[in-house]
């Protein structure tokens, strides 16, 4: 069997992880531009400043993806590249970078799948309170105006954000990721509720200025929860973990898209948070809930789980000597099934797989090429599952592959290498490797290869 004719097969990247020419252009710094200055924060004091160099190689880079053969590409807009200040003057050239690389996309058959924000938070509005002013979302709106304006002639297909849980509790609770803060739970908790009101502001944008009908989703992350079996009382026990908030934890799916879909937060999530629960202003939650389109996640592994003697949700621990990829990630396939499919059971939205992939321990051969065997079988075994899914009668419209090329892993630098085409980062040569040609070939059969 194959996948639906019309699904839509992808990679993914995001802008400050390979556009690198940090200062080219009157770009404005980020937060992680500050955070790659912090000593220790980045592995080996490594920054994004150059990257892949994608913002003077992207020429390169969408010939390499057109002989892949994807029909869509998701990209992420740096909003201090086109905004340098994050609100007011309007960057012309960081604007000319992204539509010279949309007509690009679009003159090799490549659908742009744009995603508004993916972590390069302007330095300048962090200055001036960042997630926790309640104006960030108006600059969000803002912002989310001038490249709608400018780009939704061409793009028809938007996300808003990747993974708020990220860089709410990674940059501003554990301080791991930019900008670096660890912050109380209920700073924390009134950065996620602006996140929040952001995105609902920017899909009301959207669906307002959009010059072409627009198609709308986000790209969150989070849980993912695995039956230990396909028995009753462990689908059951996997379900209630994915979503069910016990103890303070933002990684759960609900507390985040409950009030996007329903208007509100989980009322468990709520009792576990107490007082430290954001304040809800009045019209916040008309705000916040703006119609999707589509469901964006972010899946690369999950948690099995199964039903314990008094029904209640049980971890299970992995086996001794389990497979885990170069994050020191678990492989577990089947949650590339679970997670669309609990996923659509309580939010009833058509799934894209945003991202899935794998980071290797990938270098060039004494042939010249890069093989990389680990991650062609890691995405075999995890397609299998989503074609199990499509089969199964869950709606899963297209999968985003992380990531077209290895690039700057956040606090990890260039340690960790997740693409399907080899950066030598001294001489920005580009080697696809094995997997690469392994992806072409899918593709190539809509999933009848796999």
């Amino acid at each position: 069997m194959s996948f639906p004719k019309n699904f839509v097969w992808g990679v993914a990247a995001a802008s400050y992880q390979i556009e690198g020419a940090v200062k080219a252009d009157g770009r404005g710094d980020s937060v992680w531009d500050m955070l790659c200055r912090k000593p220790g924060a980045i592995w080996s004091e490594q920054s994004g400043a150059e990257a892949c160099n994608h913002y003077r190689h992207y020429k390169q880079d969408v010939a390499l993806m057109k002989s892949l053969g994807v029909n869509a590409y998701r990209l992420s807009i740096a909003w201090p590249r086109v905004i340098p200040d994050g609100t007011g003057k309007v960057n012309a050239k960081g604007l000319a970078f992204y539509d010279k690389l949309i007509d690009e996309l679009l003159a090799a058959g490549i659908q742009p799948y744009v995603t508004l924000f993916h972590w390069d938070y302007p330095l300048a509005l962090y200055h001036r309170g960042g997630w926790l002013n309640r104006d960030s979302a108006d600059w969000f709106a803002d912002y989310t105006k001038v490249v709608v304006d400018k780009f939704s002639d061409r793009v028809k297909h938007w996300m808003t954000l990747n993974e708020p849980v990220c860089f709410t509790d990674l940059g501003h609770h554990t301080g791991a990721h930019a900008p670096g803060d660890k912050l109380a739970w209920a700073e924390v908790l009134r950065a996620a509720h602006n996140v929040l009101r952001a995105h609902g502001q920017a899909v009301q944008v959207i669906r307002a200025r959009a010059k072409a009908k627009p198609v709308v989703g986000w790209a969150p992350c989070g849980r993912t929860c695995i039956p230990a079996t396909d028995k009753p009382a462990d689908i059951k026990a996997a379900r209630q973990a994915m979503f069910q908030l016990t103890e303070r934890n933002l990684w759960l799916h609900s507390w985040w898209s409950d009030p996007i879909f329903f208007g509100h937060y989980p009322a468990d999530g709520l009792k576990v948070f107490g007082a430290d629960a954001p304040r809800v202003e009045p019209g916040d939650m008309r705000t916040i809930q703006q119609p999707l389109d589509f469901f964006g996640v972010n899946i690369y592994g999950g948690d099995t789980i199964r039903a314990g003697k008094n029904g209640q949700p049980e971890v299970v621990s992995p086996a001794t000597g389990h497979g885990l990829t170069g994050m020191d990630w678990q492989v577990t396939p089947a949650a590339l099934y679970w997670g669309p499919r609990f996923l659509q059971e309580r939010y009833k939205r058509p799934i894209y797989i945003t991202e899935n992939g794998m980071s290797g321990m990938d270098w060039i051969a004494l042939d010249g090429q890069v093989h990389d065997p680990q991650r062609i079988d890691f995405l075999h075994r995890y397609l299998l599952e989503l074609k199990r899914a499509v089969t199964d009668g869950i709606d899963i419209r297209g999968y985003f592959q992380w990531s077209v090329m290895d690039n700057f892993e956040w606090a990890y630098g260039y340690k960790q290498r997740f693409g399907l085409v080899y950066i030598d980062y001294p001489t920005q040569r580009r080697i696809p490797k094995d997997s690469f040609h392994w992806y072409r070939r899918v593709i190539e059969s809509n999933g009848a290869s796999l």
